[in-house]
């Protein structure tokens, strides 16, 4: 079986099913278990801060921004590496939690995925992928984080914010629009 082949079996997530269950640790050392936050909306983010389209959304400030408004608003805000040792984006965890600190990450953790089981799981394809869990524990967004597959920070401003309306639109009990979405960034690097 070829890999894409491979990772489309085994990809758990589907928008309105529950969504896949995980324990992973992140940078400090902490196991994290998305039933940690059961009767929480969880942002699950997938990250590689040498990504260009990464990049944008922390250089510009947009991801640190919304991580933190988010917060306030009760979201558990998750940030994914699965990046395998060896690979474009892997630093051992404790340089991981420096270079996320320096980027102004404010996830409430930061999530070391080197097997790739989560984003595999989850279908995690780039960075940045973006998916939201809702409060029943069901996967409500697959996609990306806007309208404009570019990596400049000058279009974050002009493009459909899809991935902020889909999280509006659970924190307001509405239904999600656009919710399985195309996502735009660097390939995960499994």
């Amino acid at each position: 079986m070829n890999p894409v082949a491979a990772l489309a079996a085994a990809v758990l997530a589907v928008i309105g099913q529950p969504a896949p269950s995980f324990t992973a640790t992140d940078v400090k050392g902490q196991e994290v278990s998305l039933a940690d936050f059961k009767g929480k909306v969880v942002v699950l983010e997938w990250n590689n801060f040498d990504c260009p389209f990464v990049k944008k959304h922390y250089q510009s400030g947009n991801l640190p921004k919304l991580q933190e408004t988010y917060a306030d608003k009760g979201v558990v805000w998750l940030t994914v590496n699965s990046a395998a040792e060896g690979k474009q984006g892997y630093l051992e965890p404790s340089k991981m939690a420096e270079k996320a600190a320096a980027e102004g990450n404010k996830a409430a953790h930061y999530l070391m995925d080197t097997d790739g089981k989560v984003g595999k799981a989850f279908g995690a394809k780039v960075t940045p992928h973006m998916f939201i869990v809702n409060k029943d524990g069901a996967l409500v967004y697959d996609g990306a984080m806007d309208s404009k597959a570019t990596p400049k920070a000058d279009d974050i401003e002009t493009a459909e914010p899809l991935f902020t309306n889909a999280l509006d639109a659970v924190l307001d009990g509405k239904e999600v629009p656009d919710s399985k979405n195309k996502p735009y960034g660097c390939g995960v690097k499994y």
